[in-house]
């Protein structure tokens, strides 16, 4: 991991994370990419990269907190009233509750298929494929969403349900995380500004955990002293910026426009992506 390749792969982490493109396939796409220039074998591959992944996914934590700091803290402080006066009616406190509930059904789907996950990183052409069938479900559900004449500014249970589904699902890489969890939010009747808001809050306790599970049971202290230390932090912070200034631009994108252009990205993405590493690779 050298400090060029840490601050390409960061940028990429913040455009692609909160873009319905999938951050995970841009990684792969871009670290492979890099290796079949370099001569590199796509099956080689280190306990520094897996970590600096982490910790790329961890600057855009940040820039997901910053952006809604108001909303997360109005939603922890309705959800302590609500614990204390055990009424729940509040809708923050609602929707808080439908946030815990989503990620627990992520977790029981994505821990399953974390092992298929891992191997896929190093399978650049199924990733491709992956981001192919991504596409494909943001234009339906546009489609779909242009069928419902009432759209839901508040979620529900049942919709946190799908929605935590299709986040699980998105372990993945290829299947966008907040491609999925919006296009689901479409399906059941959300508007996007709606269906946006609560994928990019969902995102946070998924990440987080994450950020801090991984390096407890994986990493091995002694060998992450010999780490890149400058490239890992050089790219956590650049993914960190790059992706508020996404997320910000990004909600004033889906409050006019469709997910289509995305959708179509992600069609030819695949395509070409599938057909370079089946050659090349």
């Amino acid at each position: 991991m050298n400090l060029i390749q840490a601050i390409l792969m960061g940028i990429v982490q913040g455009l692609s994370e909160f873009l319905p493109i999938s951050s995970s396939a841009h990684l792969v796409f871009t670290s492979n990419f890099y290796k079949v220039f370099k001569g590199i074998e796509i099956v080689q591959s280190s306990n520094e990269e897996v970590f600096f992944d982490i910790m790329v996914h961890l600057g855009t934590l940040i820039a997901v907190l910053i952006f809604f700091r108001k909303d997360v803290m109005n939603i922890l402080k309705a959800m302590y009233q609500a614990l204390k006066t055990k009424n729940w009616s509040d809708k923050e406190a609602k929707l808080g509750l439908f946030i815990m509930i989503g990620t627990v059904v992520t977790v029981a789907l994505a821990l399953p298929i974390n092992e298929v996950a891992e191997k896929l990183v190093y399978s650049p052409s199924i990733v491709g494929i992956l981001l192919f069938i991504t596409g494909f479900a943001l234009l339906y559900s546009e489609y779909k969403s242009k069928k419902i004449e009432e759209k839901k500014d508040n979620m529900d249970l049942k919709t946190s349900i799908f929605i935590g589904i299709a986040q699980g699902l998105a372990a993945l890489p290829g299947f966008s995380r907040s491609g999925w969890t919006i296009a689901t939010g479409l399906f059941c009747g959300l508007d996007r500004v709606t269906a946006a808001r609560y994928s990019f809050l969902l995102s946070i306790p998924i990440i987080l955990g994450a950020s801090m599970v991984y390096p407890l049971v994986k990493i091995d202290i002694h060998e992450a002293i010999q780490y890149n230390w400058t490239a890992i932090l050089a790219g956590t912070l650049v993914s960190g910026v790059v992706g508020y200034l996404c997320i910000k631009y990004f909600m004033k994108f889906i409050s006019k426009f469709s997910l289509a252009i995305f959708g179509y990205y992600c069609i030819i993405a695949g395509i070409a992506t599938a057909i370079f590493f089946r050659i090349y690779a």
